[in-house]
């Protein structure tokens, strides 16, 4: 089932380094990547962000357009476009440096979504986090909520000056989707499954917790969930748990529960269902995963 849905956060290049330390340039940060993996898979996708002037907002609004993601108005601006330098490993994972300014302006927004997604730096980034926080409550009477905190610790700061403002956006959530590193660093616990097991006491109905290339765990009214891992030959990581996040919404909308109206089924899903879920966004993952980039897959591509 097509859906429409609203993205809200940062649109930024990324300037990967690899372990040879060759440098390539290409469109990237979590919300766009959630919303590129959203559109591609046939839904009906806006994204609210920051997109400067320059030759790197120019090719950012190119990348959108090729997957069909609708900007919102106020999105570009007359100002350099933002970056974050990634680093990556013998194993492909990234560690992020951030040259970063975010105060998007929320105009000419749709007026009806089945859900909003914001992630990352975007809801605790200020000036622009009040904005996100806003456009949250103002969605949440008709719109699912989904929340990915994805912590980037550089920029953040320390754990303990963002965990209040991340926990307050998990309270407008009704599904969040989060991997063990961010956990173990926000809350200096081992026990990450009990931390986003506990999230749904602030609201969510669907929390979620993901292990890299292990399992994932679903926790809802109906208890706990694991699925394994869908297993390929690693590229990079890059944008892996952004797929993930958007493969959720997906399933989601294909079980027809998006919408403010859908909340005491969302609740109320069974296990196998979210297993069903967490099956479905793992498998889009691991397509982004044997790929170089945040580079989610097609509709078409999926069997």
């Amino acid at each position: 089932m097509t859906a429409t849905f609203l993205i809200v956060g940062e649109a930024l290049t990324d300037i990967v380094v690899g372990v040879d330390g060759a440098r390539r340039e290409h469109p990237g940060g979590s919300p766009m990547n959630v919303a590129v993996a959203l559109s591609r898979l046939g839904h009906d996708t806006h994204l609210l962000t920051r997109v400067g002037d320059d030759a790197r907002g120019d090719a950012i609004r190119e990348h959108l357009e090729g997957s069909a993601v609708l900007l919102t108005p106020g999105s570009s601006v007359q100002a350099p476009t933002s970056t974050a330098l990634a680093r990556l490993d013998a194993n492909g994972a990234a560690t992020y440096e951030f040259d970063l300014l975010w105060d998007p302006r929320p105009t000419g927004l749709p007026e009806h979504v089945d859900a909003v997604h914001t992630s990352s730096i975007a809801a605790v980034l200020e000036p622009g986090a009040t904005t996100v926080a806003d456009t949250l409550r103002r969605y949440r009477e008709t719109a699912t909520v989904s929340y990915d905190p994805n912590a980037r610790p550089t920029l953040m700061g320390a754990p303990e000056s963002v965990r209040a403002q991340m926990e307050a956006i998990i309270a407008l959530s009704d599904v969040v989707k989060a991997s063990d590193e961010d956990v173990a660093w926000l809350y200096a616990t081992e026990d990450v499954e009990d931390v986003v097991d506990s999230w749904r006491d602030l609201g969510p109905a669907l929390t979620v917790l993901t292990r890299g290339d292990e399992d994932a765990v679903g926790f809802s009214s109906s208890g706990r969930v694991q699925v394994s891992p869908v297993v390929v030959d690693a590229v990079d990581t890059v944008g892996a748990g952004d797929t993930f996040s958007a493969g959720i919404l997906d399933a989601l909308a294909a079980k027809d529960l998006l919408g403010a109206q859908k909340r005491p089924a969302l609740a109320a899903l069974p296990n196998d269902e979210v297993a069903d879920v967490l099956r479905r966004a793992a498998s889009l993952a691991a397509i982004t995963v044997s790929r170089a980039g945040a580079n989610p897959p097609w509709s078409h591509e999926l069997t």
